[in-house]
């Protein structure tokens, strides 16, 4: 039942980002900066879903719950890989939103291919940099409470409960600095859409404002769900924790974007429909 479900899910979040992936890159009419973005957050979203998903689907068929060390170490830097380009990137399509609706005149200038080119490589490479931080902190540490992270895939949270000494406190701050850092792209992200919501709500036509909200709300409400289950889940406190707490939130915040995610950006948008 486990390996059924988990396959569904798979197969759901690669059909549809790779539709995405394949009419971006084939129709020449959505060679713009947004569906650019969109092609690399596609990506993102299966990079995202085949660290955790695959390997889980492959224990419950074999019904084992073993990961090798090194296993275990590549997870967690790909999973942080992923999702930290997959945030650095909602932050710039946010702006990429905001130029288009604030300031047409000078989109073609601000967001040229060489610049949108360069947005989308510092997106990937802080994903790198952040993951390669946290995953060194973490597996520099000695682990001496067992061997079993309960959790369908390599936790930074879980490894740290196994740890027997003060020195996971400096994966923890590291931790509540990534929040904060998270939470400053939040803001940048909320005023942006403000600015955007007051320039929509002026347009004469209802036709623009229908537009404009339909490619903006959906954009919001992932990058809503996206940062309160992830912070939830590594900032709750341990007297709250429980193993189908955990399990849920973990669901939500690795597994339900990247499939979710094909489904807001396509059905919403007509061009990408059209194009489909």
């Amino acid at each position: 039942l486990h390996f059924v479900l988990f396959l569904g899910i798979y197969l759901a979040a690669l059909l549809g980002n790779s539709l995405i992936l394949t009419t971006v890159a084939c129709d020449h009419r959505l060679h713009t900066p947004m569906y650019f973005f969109l092609l690399n957050l596609a990506l993102l979203d299966l990079g995202c879903i085949s660290t955790t998903v695959l390997k889980a689907m492959a224990n419950s068929l074999w019904d084992t719950r073993a990961i090798s060390y090194t296993g275990c170490a590549a997870q967690v830097f790909f999973f942080f890989f992923f999702f930290s380009a997959e945030y650095s990137l909602l932050t710039v399509m946010s702006y990429d939103r905001y130029v288009a609706i604030c300031k047409p005149l000078q989109y073609g200038t601000l967001l040229g291919s060489r610049a949108c080119a360069q947005m989308a490589a510092a997106a990937w490479g802080s994903g790198a940099l952040y993951a390669l931080l946290h995953t060194a902190n973490t597996f520099s540490l000695p682990l001496c409470q067992g061997n079993a992270v309960d959790q369908f895939f390599c936790e930074i949270t879980q490894i740290l409960k196994l740890s027997c000494t003060d020195l996971y406190l400096r994966e923890v701050g590291l931790l509540m600095f990534s929040a904060f850092l998270g939470f400053g792209c939040f803001v940048f992200i909320l005023l942006s859409y403000v600015q955007i919501f007051r320039a929509v709500l002026r347009m004469p036509s209802e036709q623009g404002r229908h537009k404009a909200f339909s490619t903006c709300l959906p954009h919001l409400f992932v990058v809503s769900v996206f940062l309160s289950t992830g912070m939830f889940s590594y900032l709750k406190p341990p007297s709250i924790s429980s193993p189908s707490l955990d399990l849920v939130v973990a669901v939500l915040y690795s597994v339900v974007p990247p499939v979710v995610n094909p489904l807001i950006y396509s059905m919403r948008n007509k061009e990408l429909r059209g194009a489909v």
